[in-house]
């Protein structure tokens, strides 16, 4: 490492940690205590408000692929610096809508902009600026990022009350105009990262292209486990608290349990940067998808009581925040670095459909069967299903790729 790099990797932790909280909590979060306000004055179904941005994260996973092999070509500044515009303008867009066509037009803005500004593209930047360095500073990244939510739920909610929804979108789209792109601007672009030879005293595994990849057994295996789990944790963080309360809880106190998600999360990843140096990271994988049907599993045997809700409130977010990193850290581990942007891109396209299609399926689930026993079995067999295609996935030994003519 030269003495140049450790104030580099400061710089890039510092400007993705800010860009990333102000993205996911403009973009992403802010929706959830605004679209009331937007169904309250434009008199919309609720499914036509909720609908665009569901429709916003299949657009993102359908160019997630395409987006992360214009990562690997020009790096982190270039794309993500162009992300953020086109999210500030998204977002104006957004605030200053009176129709649906300008409304769903806003969001596939902001669904395109998603792909370019979000985790992956984040994962991305770093992999191509630090090759197998990039492990700790997804963690960092991550564990700064996780402060997203409980920053800008509150945050949300003030400014709704002071200016509207439609301020409150013009500013967001403001501060990625005049914040979040000049940030993205300062990115590094390293033409060439490290050559590191060895993970945790192992060779580094060889490169795969995304052709190749894409004919491995263990990328589909990989793609199916990440996207079974994102279904289950998009259906549950809109689905959750209706399910506790049918199940007797008071709606203040699952409230309070909720809460315990954001510390779990950032426990979970204190721990994952704690461990990196000896843990390799498919290890570090089976603990977060192993812990969600564990979670699901306590709810379904005793969710009548409150030691049962807590338990799945703090294994949940362990695993939510521990699964962050693995999607950042374990495509790079089993394909190389080389195309990394592509292939994780690949993985993540499936994933972002499955978290769209999570709530609809289970509000469709739930108007079909209202047993809370049911609905809760039907997600612990797609966690189980998840698990079981990880375990799958990391325990084959892949063979070095064939290289390129």
């Amino acid at each position: 490492m030269t003495p140049q790099q450790p104030r580099q990797q400061r710089n890039t932790i510092a400007i993705l940690a800010v860009t990333q909280v102000l993205s996911w909590g403009s973009i992403y979060y802010a929706i959830s205590v605004l679209a009331p306000e937007i169904q309250r004055e434009l008199g919309w179904r609720s499914d036509l408000v909720y609908g665009a941005f569901s429709w916003s994260l299949l657009i993102a996973g359908l160019c997630a692929t395409h987006i992360g092999a214009w990562l690997d070509r020009v790096g982190g500044r270039a794309v993500m610096g162009a992300g953020s515009l086109l999210a500030g303008a998204g977002l104006i867009v957004l605030s200053r809508t009176h129709t649906l066509f300008l409304y769903w037009l806003a969001w596939s803005m902001l669904g395109l902009a998603m792909a370019m500004v979000l985790y992956e593209a984040a994962f991305a930047a770093i992999n191509r600026e630090f090759g197998y360095a990039a492990r700790g500073i997804i963690s960092k990244v991550t564990l700064l990022g996780g402060f997203a939510s409980t920053v800008f739920w509150p945050l949300t909610l003030k400014l709704n009350g002071l200016i509207g929804w439609r301020d409150t979108y013009l500013l967001y789209g403001l501060v990625q105009l005049f914040l979040c792109a000049p940030l993205h601007g300062l990115l590094g672009v390293r033409t060439r990262a490290p050559s590191d030879k060895t993970v945790h005293g192992e060779r580094a595994t060889p490169g795969y292209t995304l052709a190749q990849a894409v004919a491995h057994p263990v990328f589909w295996r990989l793609a199916a486990a990440f996207a079974a789990n994102s279904l289950v944790g998009s259906a549950l963080a809109v689905h959750l608290i209706p399910l506790l309360h049918k199940l007797g809880h008071p709606v203040a106190a699952i409230v309070v349990f909720a809460a315990l998600f954001g510390p779990m999360q950032v426990l979970g990843r204190i721990g994952e940067m704690l461990f990196a140096s000896s843990v390799r990271p498919q290890s570090v994988g089976m603990l977060a998808f192993g812990a969600l049907p564990a979670a699901l599993l306590a709810l379904i045997l005793a969710g009548e009581r409150q030691w049962a809700v807590a338990a799945f409130c703090l294994l949940y977010g362990l695993s939510n925040g521990i699964l962050t990193i693995v999607r950042g850290t374990v495509p790079q581990a089993l394909f190389g670095r080389e195309h990394y942007g592509a292939i994780s891109g690949a993985l993540a396209g499936p994933s972002l459909v499955a978290r769209a299609a999570g709530p609809l399926a289970v509000a469709a689930l739930i108007q079909a069967q209202p047993s809370v026993t049911v609905v809760l079995g039907v997600l612990l067999a797609v966690s189980v299903g998840s698990l079981l295609c990880y375990l799958n996935a990391v325990r084959i030994e892949a063979p070095a790729p064939v290289p390129a003519l």
